[in-house]
């Protein structure tokens, strides 16, 4: 009786397994959601909708984008840190991954999440900030702007993706570096933040190029100072803030994709293939090109290095510019 018993149960274990092993092999089976934790006409969604359509084709399965916004990102952030391991949420972050838990700590609030929930897959862009203003406005150059701020302290407005976000850090680091008091207005994402200063509502942004680069080429802005070490590509002609004297303005927006901490290998292994493949698709690189964003890819090992190391650098700098109370 027992040995029958016993081979009933191995005959089972002989059926189940190979199922088992199928759906394993199956991922993904069902529609892949990829937050952008910004609204549309950001970098995060900017980089997001081609990475999706590139890894759409690749993994020949539906990838969808979806804005999922909020306190500079954190609501996006938490949601997918939130999120069931299973391959099926991904992140589309930008480098205020890292920052927001900084913030959080210093206004002794439960972080929102912490860095090490999420899984880094892939590294796709890292873009340095530049400053742009109105092209009808005073200021033709950095030290026109940095000048008419320490006379006129606290008047020069700019918007942002919110406080404590990519854009507003980048501002904070060049007025601590400067010397000099802007007007924060925080806005819920790099879109509004775009046309808030196209409206004439502020005086100032910084953003990643790819955001600006149009309105720059059609005359509407105009670009003074980068925050990168070296000038960017589409703009030889701007200088860097390194360049001008501020070392410690140096700040870039770069995007990677996550997913969930405790994401099966199997499936973070499917993931990080399918990304390359991604990015090497001619349509991907002539997105990016459109956006005059160069990829600059990295994985595993090489993209968890530069994760940790730059988590690192901007959690000094948000410790260095301090505790900044939201005023709008």
């Amino acid at each position: 009786m027992r040995a029958r018993r016993l081979a009933g149960i191995a005959v089972a274990l002989a059926l189940f397994v190979p199922h088992l092993a199928v759906a394993q092999e199956s991922y993904p089976s069902r529609p892949i959601t990829l937050v952008a934790p910004f609204p549309p006409g950001g970098v995060a969604d900017l980089t997001a909708r081609p990475v999706a359509a590139a890894m759409e084709r690749v993994l020949k399965n539906p990838v969808g984008v979806v804005n999922k916004t909020g306190a500079a990102g954190a609501v996006g952030m938490q949601f997918v840190a939130a999120s069931k391991p299973d391959g099926y949420t991904l992140l589309l972050a930008l480098s205020s991954i890292s920052i927001i838990p900084e913030a959080d700590k210093i206004f002794d609030r439960q972080p929102a999440f912490t860095v090490d929930q999420f899984a880094p897959i892939a590294l796709i862009s890292a873009d340095p900030t530049i400053l742009v203003v109105r092209a009808e406005s005073p200021w033709k150059t950095a030290r026109d702007f940095i000048d008419d701020a320490k006379k006129r302290s606290g008047q020069i407005s700019y918007s942002s993706s919110g406080i404590y976000g990519t854009l507003h850090m980048a501002m904070e680091l060049l007025s601590h570096a400067a010397g000099i008091k802007l007007r924060h207005v925080p806005h819920a994402g790099a879109g509004p933040a775009l046309t808030a200063i196209l409206g004439g509502h502020v005086d100032a942004l910084a953003s990643g190029p790819a955001v600006v680069l149009p309105h720059i080429k059609a005359g509407k802005l105009r670009a003074l100072a980068g925050w990168g070490d070296k000038r960017v590509a589409a703009l030889p002609d701007v200088p860097t803030f390194k360049e001008l004297g501020y070392p410690d303005a140096e700040f870039y927006i770069w995007a990677g994709l996550f997913a969930p901490r405790g994401t099966p290998e199997p499936v973070l292994a499917r993931l990080r293939e399918a990304t390359r493949a991604a990015v090497a698709e001619p349509d991907f690189k002539s997105a990016m090109d459109k956006l005059e964003t160069p990829i600059v890819f990295k994985q595993g090992d090489e993209f968890q290095r530069f994760f940790d190391a730059d988590a690192r650098r901007l959690a000094a700098g948000v410790r260095k510019v301090g505790r900044i109370e939201d005023k709008k």
